[in-house]
């Protein structure tokens, strides 16, 4: 059955009173139950029973099954309708242009025809329409010879450089589609690649060069594939002029208040690298710039993105020390469900660590407790990367607690599910990490003695302080707070402000 409810998730309330609005121009009868069913969907509490017994006064499955088929169709037809609307215009005005122009040109009125071939054009151009271009300089070469103005080897160029752009075009969207599809599967099905390899070699191999021109969309997959690459590498530092130099070209360029979706994708690309590098003030100024654009176009896309963007403010509040709001913050996002459901996976798992950070472990478990699904369906729904961490903030979370019982038994099933795995993936150091927390926890009495804090020194392989994951900080902060008996929190935001000041 076609989940309704999803796709209803994505509009924002002035979607929804718009839809209203269009279904009652629609409707032609009065009896006609397709508004009250859509108002029912918005509700969360209620299941397609209940729906249908609210609608039907008793269990009519077959009318209900085809209510919501129409219901269906009338979406599908409102969002197709919508975005030629808003996102099209320019598209269809070009088209209107060719097609009106091979009307003239059929009835030997090439004048009149050209005008509008250069003004479709123009448009196409300040709009990086390459295919449509394609057109339109067919068009143009094909009849050249009924107009005498015209520069025909002038026009061969014009498209052999417009081929070029949009050979380029395609070949970054292959790239990106292929990077996009090998991140997915070492993120949510464990496999391991040797992905800066990889990325070297598609590039080379579909020879990239962004020297060239490039449309909003591509300079955003650019952005991205550099992005991805960073989170591989977990290298943020080396990314970061790349993704703001780019930016500077996007911000002038003339397609970014029609492809918004990419415009605020990019914002929060730049604002969560400048996260991980631990710029946080830098990175709310990205993160303001893209609420901005949340908020335009009638908030067509502000729900897509609330959560990544609450998420990541409230991450840089938290190590900002202002933890009682990065706490309220995310608070206000306790919801059962929502469409981008990584995004409240790790709002719910951020939540978790702000409280273990506050010594708050009864709210932090009363959090915790809420992820019952296994490890497999979440690996499926937010990849290993985040099942690990999870697992890891468990072990730290029964340590506090006391539950003797509960943290033996996760130690030995996170080391013979998990070692193997990160041995294949050069980060044995997360086993190095548990294996002294779990020293900690047999000898808490051995922590701030001389010989524990060497043994710590002397079992990692220390990164550059300003490289070094904000998130593996964190729990080495753990880790530091106890050698050093002092309060957690305190003891990260020590850490993190000392690798702020490194040169």
């Amino acid at each position: 059955m076609t989940d309704l409810k999803s796709i209803i998730s994505t509009f924002s309330s002035e979607d929804q009173q718009r839809f209203v609005l269009y279904l009652e121009k629609k409707n032609k009868r009065n009896d006609t139950k397709n508004i009250q069913l859509f108002k029912l969907l918005t509700k969360d509490n209620l299941t397609s029973k209940d729906i249908c017994i609210k609608l039907y006064k008793s269990n009519k499955a077959d009318a209900y099954h085809a209510l919501r088929k129409r219901l269906f169709q009338s979406l599908i037809d409102f969002i197709a309708n919508a975005n030629l609307e808003e996102e099209n215009s320019v598209d269809m005005q070009i088209i209107k242009y060719i097609l009106a122009s091979r009307t003239f040109l059929l009835h030997n009125n090439p004048k009149v025809a050209y005008k509008l071939l250069d003004k479709a054009e123009l448009l196409a151009q300040e709009h990086y329409l390459f295919p449509i271009l394609n057109e339109i300089y067919h068009t143009k070469i094909q009849y050249a010879y009924t107009n005498p103005t015209v520069d025909i080897n002038t026009l061969i160029t014009k498209f052999k450089i417009n081929q070029k752009n949009h050979f380029l075009e395609e070949e970054l969207n292959i790239v990106y589609a292929k990077i996009r599809q090998t991140l997915h599967n070492m993120t949510y099905k464990g496999e391991i690649v040797d992905f800066q390899t990889l990325l070297n070699s598609t590039l080379n191999e579909h020879n990239i060069s962004v020297s060239e021109s490039m449309s909003f969309k591509s300079l955003y997959q650019l952005m991205t594939i550099v992005s991805i690459s960073a989170f591989v590498t977990n290298d943020y530092l080396k990314i970061e002029p790349f993704i703001i130099n780019t930016y500077q070209n996007i911000k002038s360029h003339k397609t970014k208040n029609k492809q918004p979706f990419y415009h605020i994708e990019v914002l929060y690309l730049i604002a969560n690298t400048l996260f991980r590098n631990k710029k946080f003030n830098n990175s709310l100024e990205y993160l303001n710039l893209m609420h901005e654009q949340m908020l335009q176009h009638k908030k067509k896309h502000y729900n897509n993105f609330k959560l990544k963007y609450n998420l990541l403010t409230a991450l840089n509040y938290n190590y900002t020390n202002q933890q009682d709001k990065a706490i309220a913050l995310l608070e206000g996002f306790r919801v059962p469900k929502h469409p981008d459901i990584e995004s409240l996976l790790d709002i719910y798992l951020s939540l978790v660590m702000f409280y273990i950070q506050k010594n708050e472990f009864k709210s932090a478990l009363n959090i915790f407790s809420k992820f019952y699904h296994t490890d497999n369906w979440y690996m499926q729904k937010a990849g290993k990367e985040w099942v690990i961490k999870k697992n890891l903030i468990e072990i730290i979370l029964h340590i506090e607690l006391k539950n003797i019982d509960l943290v033996e038994s996760r130690l030995l099933s996170f080391k013979r599910t998990y070692r193997s795995y990160l041995k294949n993936i050069n980060q044995e150091r997360v086993i190095t990490y548990l294996n002294l927390v779990e020293y900690y926890y047999k000898n808490p009495e051995q922590v701030t003695t001389t010989t524990f804090k060497n043994k710590v020194e002397n079992s990692f392989v220390w990164l550059d302080a300003k490289q070094e994951d904000i998130f593996v900080m964190s729990f080495y902060s753990w880790l530091k707070s106890k050698m050093e008996h002092q309060p957690l929190y305190t003891t990260t935001l020590n850490l993190i402000t000392k690798a702020q000041t490194v040169n």
